[in-house]
């Protein structure tokens, strides 16, 4: 049964709270049995959120028989694992039939899974870490506020996850951004899975949102349905306090409402009921026990008939006009990158606005986003010293149609937002990475900046694909590349200014047709003696070496691995098929190339002398080049491990 509450009333009529309290009873139901079949599960904040959940629903423009329909409002859970009543409610309002929901919740491979997912009719992002929520929420409105589209974006967040740092960083973002197209319910039953919130972490949720310049409105009884009714409509219709702020409802409700014996008992956030407990909970419900024949179903096969993908929205977007720096150019490639960012925004940005969006911390200059930051002001986003919302706000972000670059130094985009990049890659974002000041090229700034650790990391995340590019040439066609195409991408540069790869004759070697393809390696040279296989930073010191040995007799093949992840597996065996193979790389040596290197050749039995060459140790603060010889991958370093595994 679905419902649609007039906005224009001031009140409910009692048929509409007459439907409402039947709407929960049958919500409740579905809650309770949902958890207690499966053995595990939320049932305690699904209730407590239940009539906010009602009311929103009520309130808001959807349409269950289209769940992504364009101009619909978004509706953003944060606390994932009240995932039972998330369900309940959509079925309620017509997403889906409940029979599936109760058969297969937390089933392996079903549509309904125990945090809330996409794949869900009606869910619009999957969360489950708590604090999330809020940047997706964010990033969301201020598509909308880009697009000048009408949607609105109602976030649900529980009262525990407050503690979050996160949240804090996009409660300012979205005051700041002006972000009054967001609503944010928080569920504030004062209980946590430990207990009482303020035993656990005191704090005075209001007061966080009010000083940051958010309108917040307190309901007493987070369950009286006119007052939610009030409050809510109010907001929508713009009616919520000071034009331009984002809004706050903060909703004093009651964990595991409308169960005598589960009330404020914290016990029943992560607890479903026993069998007896189920019969005496539908006796206060006044419903019937069929909690058997539902155990009946549940043994019938899983069901993924209402599982659905989000389609592709990811827009046309032209490369512009490819840049070529001359052999005499000494630059960084940062900056190339910067140029690149530029010519984008100067092929689709029209007066200033998006489809290309970009995002920084604190560090305009030094990830030469400025020229992009004058061209489309209205679509460069400075988020401040917050990394992690603007990991996850670019995600959401790159969901609504837009191609976010999200830059900041290496350290920032990967290692302190690791999870942020995951959650992104689970949801399928779109996400434009771009890192600078990786490794010990990040010199004198030392070892808490040095970046060593990225791709190891980004391997473990199944949809990021990793480009660490050469030279200014490659960087500007590997930045073209990304933006053209849907995907999670990293795309990772040093610090330093460096020389332009070229040809045997002196050419730019990342000219031309070149044409930069994920998966394929580039020969830069070739020769008979062996391979040295390298990429990003370290590829100028790898051409001196590899001259430093032309010119003692030692003929070496060049392979410039670009593409990291994807890799070129046939690049490598064939490699390792003509003599000897060293790696040489700016990053951890046990989980860069090196390692990805060895386990190819290991897989394809190919037996050939093999040196991996890498950061073995955090470096200390100094010029790069110093750091690197310290390290034995400077050129006469390079040289020396190449003639030790050649035996030469």
């Amino acid at each position: 049964m679905s419902l649609k509450l007039n906005l224009k009333n001031s009140q409910l009529s009692p048929e509409e709270l007459d439907q409402l309290k039947e709407m929960r009873r049958r919500c409740a139901r579905r809650i309770l049995l949902s958890t207690s079949l499966a053995s595990s599960g939320h049932p305690g904040g699904s209730l407590s959120s239940l009539d906010l959940l009602l009311i929103t629903y009520g309130c808001i423009k959807h349409d269950p028989a289209q769940p992504l329909l364009k101009d619909r409002d978004r509706v953003v859970m944060s606390i994932g694992h009240i995932s039972p009543g998330v369900y309940s409610v959509l079925s309620e309002f017509g997403y889906f039939p409940e029979d599936v929901m109760l058969s297969d919740f937390r089933r392996a491979g079903s549509g309904f899974p125990g945090h809330v997912e996409h794949i869900v009719p009606g869910v619009e992002w999957g969360t489950g870490n708590l604090g999330q929520g809020l940047s997706i929420a964010v990033g969301m409105a201020l598509a909308m506020k880009i697009k000048g589209e009408k949607s609105k974006v109602i976030v649900f967040m529980g009262d525990g996850e407050q503690q979050k740092g996160q949240l804090s960083e996009a409660i300012r973002f979205a005051a700041k951004y002006k972000l009054d197209n967001l609503i944010a319910v928080v569920d504030r039953n004062h209980l946590q899975i430990c207990g009482a919130t303020n035993d656990i972490m005191p704090q005075k949720v209001r007061d966080g949102y009010r000083s940051a310049g958010w309108n917040v409105h307190y309901l007493e009884d987070g369950h009286d349905y006119n007052s939610i009714f009030n409050t809510f409509s109010g907001i929508y219709n713009g009616n919520g306090g000071d034009s331009g702020a984002p809004s706050v409802i903060v909703a004093r409700t009651v964990m595991g409402k409308g169960i005598s014996f589960m009330e404020n008992l914290a016990k029943y956030h992560g607890s479903p009921l026993k069998p007896d407990q189920i019969a005496d909970a539908f006796k206060e419900l006044g419903l019937e026990n069929d909690l058997d024949a539902w155990k009946e179903r549940r043994n019938g096969p899983v069901s993924t008939a209402t599982r659905i993908e989000r389609p592709s929205n990811y827009p046309d977007i032209k490369p512009g006009e490819a840049i070529t720096y001359s052999v005499e150019t000494i630059t960084d490639n940062r900056s190339a990158y910067g140029n690149a960012l530029l010519g984008l925004a100067e092929a689709n940005n029209v007066d200033g606005k998006g489809p290309i969006v970009g995002v920084s911390c604190d560090l305009e200059g030094s990830v030469k986003m400025g020229g992009f930051h004058k061209h489309s002001p209205t679509a460069y986003f400075e988020a401040g010293i917050q990394e992690h919302h603007a990991a996850s706000m670019s995600g959401a972000l790159s969901c609504e149609g837009l191609v976010p670059f999200f830059s900041t130094f290496g350290v920032f985009t990967v290692s302190e937002v690791y999870n942020q990049n995951r959650l992104n890659d689970i949801n399928k974002s779109n996400t434009k990475v771009v890192a600078t000041h990786l490794g010990l090229d990040v010199g004198e700034d030392g070892p808490t900046h040095q970046g060593i650790d990225y791709l190891g990391l980004l391997r473990n995340i199944f949809g990021f694909s990793v480009f660490m590019p050469a030279d200014p040439n490659q960087t500007d066609r590997i930045v073209r590349f990304v933006a053209t195409r849907e995907g999670n991408d990293f795309v990772g540069m040093g610090r330093s200014k460096m020389s332009v790869i070229t040809t045997e004759d002196g050419a730019p070697f990342f000219a031309g047709d070149y044409e930069f393809v994920p998966g394929k390696g580039d020969w830069v040279r070739k020769g008979t003696d062996g391979t040295i296989i390298t990429y990003g930073a370290l590829s100028p010191y790898v051409m001196e070496a590899w001259q430093k040995l032309k010119d003692d007799g030692i003929s070496v093949s060049v392979l410039n691995m670009a593409s990291l992840v994807p890799i070129d597996k046939d690049g490598v065996i064939e490699a390792g098929k003509h003599g000897p193979v060293l790696t040489v790389e700016d990053h951890h040596i046990d989980t860069g190339i090196g390692s990805m290197v060895g386990m190819i050749l290991a897989e394809a039995g190919i037996a050939t002398p093999f040196k991996r060459l890498g950061v073995t140790a955090y470096g200390s603060s100094g010029k790069p080049a110093d750091l690197y010889a310290s390290e034995g991958l400077d050129p006469d370093g390079i040289v020396k491990a190449f003639k030790e595994l050649a035996g030469k």
